[in-house]
C-alpha cells in the first residue's frame, strides 16, 4: 500500500456547511416554478452540478423549461444563493476544519478541493482559508459531475499525486462513489450508516488529528 501524501476536500459538508443556503435558494427557485421541494430532495442534490440539480427538481415537479428558461433559472438561484454566501465569515467553517488543515499543511502534505461549486474560491476567500490549498478544482473546471472520478482526478493529477496516495473527504454518497471509482482512500464526514463506502466515517474533521488518520488509513 503507497505511502499517503496528499488530502482533497470536498467543499460543501465537509469545510463549511452552505447546504442551507443551497436549500433556501433551491426551494425559494422552486417556489417561483410552484413545485413542492423539500430538505430530503435537498439531500439528493449534494455534491451535484446546477445543472443536474435543476433538471431533478423539474423531473420532480414534472415540468420542462425552454433553454433559455432553464439557463434563466439557473442564473437566478445562483443569485439568490450567493446572497447568502456572501454574508459567510470565518466563523462558518465546520467544527475543525480550519485546525485541520493547518495542521495537514504543518505535516507538508499536499492540499486541494475538489468540489462541484462554482463558487468555491469565492467561498474559501470569504473564510479566509485559500492558501491552504495547493489547488483548487471546482464546477468551473469540470465537464463531469460526481460520482464520476473527474474532479479527484484532476485534482490528484494537479498535486502530482496517484490515487493511492491520496486521501478524499467527502459528505455526499456520490462523492463517495466518484472516490471509490478512481481508487481513491475515502474518508466520510457525517453518518456511517449513509457513507458505506468510506474507509473510515467521523462526524467531523475536529474528531482527529491528520497523522491520527493516516494511522488508521495505514491499518485498513
Amino acid at each position: 500500500m503507497k505511502a499517503i501524501k496528499g488530502f482533497l476536500f470536498d467543499l460543501d459538508g465537509v469545510i463549511v456547511d452552505t447546504a442551507k443556503f443551497h436549500f433556501k435558494a433551491w426551494h425559494r427557485l422552486a417556489s417561483e416554478l410552484d413545485i413542492p421541494f423539500t430538505e430530503e430532495q435537498n439531500e439528493e442534490l449534494k455534491g451535484v452540478s446546477r445543472v443536474e440539480s435543476l433538471q431533478k427538481i423539474l423531473d420532480w415537479g414534472g415540468k420542462s423549461l425552454s433553454a433559455d428558461e432553464f439557463d434563466r433559472m439557473m442564473g437566478l438561484k445562483n443569485e439568490w444563493y450567493l446572497e447568502f454566501v456572501r454574508e459567510m465569515n470565518s466563523d462558518e467553517a465546520l467544527p475543525g476544519a480550519v485546525e485541520f488543515l493547518e495542521e495537514a499543511q504543518k505535516q507538508g502534505l499536499a492540499i486541494g478541493l475538489g468540489s462541484a461549486s462554482k463558487n468555491a474560491v469565492l467561498i474559501l476567500d470569504l473564510l479566509g482559508i485559500k492558501h491552504y490549498f495547493k489547488t483548487i478544482i471546482d464546477g468551473n473546471l469540470i465537464t463531469k459531475s460526481k460520482p464520476d472520478p473527474q474532479v479527484f482526478d484532476m485534482g490528484a493529477k494537479a498535486l502530482g499525486l496517484d490515487p493511492e496516495s491520496t486521501v478524499v473527504f467527502e459528505d455526499s454518497l456520490a462523492g463517495i462513489e466518484a472516490a471509490l471509482r478512481g481508487g481513491f482512500r475515502r474518508v466520510g464526514i457525517g453518518s456511517a450508516d449513509i457513507l458505506r463506502d468510506a474507509e473510515i466515517v467521523v462526524p467531523n474533521l475536529a474528531q482527529m488529528s491528520p497523522a491520527e488518520l493516516i494511522n488508521q488509513l495505514n491499518q485498513i
